[in-house]
């Protein structure tokens, strides 16, 4: 049994500990939405890479989302990513969270980022060093809105090219 103080000089009396459903974590839940908030609110890379190597337009017919992604190369290296775009703030926070993870990296780390967000998405992988975009895990909950989160991450992915030397 619990002891409960209610104030100095108070006797202890028995008391119930309110518990909570095992595996629910309201604080990372609102901390996880704190994350897509401030992504949405403030992008990161946000506007069009001038010149660019390649630009993918990608939108989301169901929803009304619409990214445009454009991307330089230095040699294998994403020396530079941004992105233009309207939706809903799913699909804004993921591209500016995967903007901002990839920036930087090589083409095969940025499809290895690419990758692992999508398999968090949709097949339960594990969201291990993905920075922010593990934000967006419990979206997996919701289907329609998985397509919102995923598609940066296709358009990403076909700026990348399909294979290593991009062709």
């Amino acid at each position: 049994m619990a002891r409960l103080w209610l104030q100095e000089g108070h006797e202890p009396r028995g008391g119930t500990i309110l518990t909570m459903q095992v595996g629910f974590t309201p604080v990372a839940d609102d901390l996880y939405r704190e994350i897509i908030l401030d992504h949405y609110r403030r992008p990161r890379h946000r506007g069009r890479v001038d010149p660019a190597d390649a630009v993918v337009e990608a939108d989301n017919p169901l929803c009304g989302d619409q990214i445009d992604i454009s991307v330089r190369f230095d040699g294998e290296t994403l020396a530079e990513i941004g992105f233009e775009g309207t939706g809903c703030s799913i699909s804004q926070a993921a591209c500016s969270m995967l903007c901002d993870e990839v920036s930087g990296a090589t083409r095969a780390q940025a499809r290895d980022i690419a990758g692992r967000f999508r398999a968090m998405l949709v097949e339960d992988g594990s969201p291990d060093d993905l920075g922010d975009l593990e934000a967006l895990r419990g979206v997996r909950a919701y289907p329609v809105r998985v397509k919102c989160a995923t598609l940066p991450c296709n358009a990403l992915l076909q700026a990348l090219g399909e294979t290593e030397d991009g062709t």
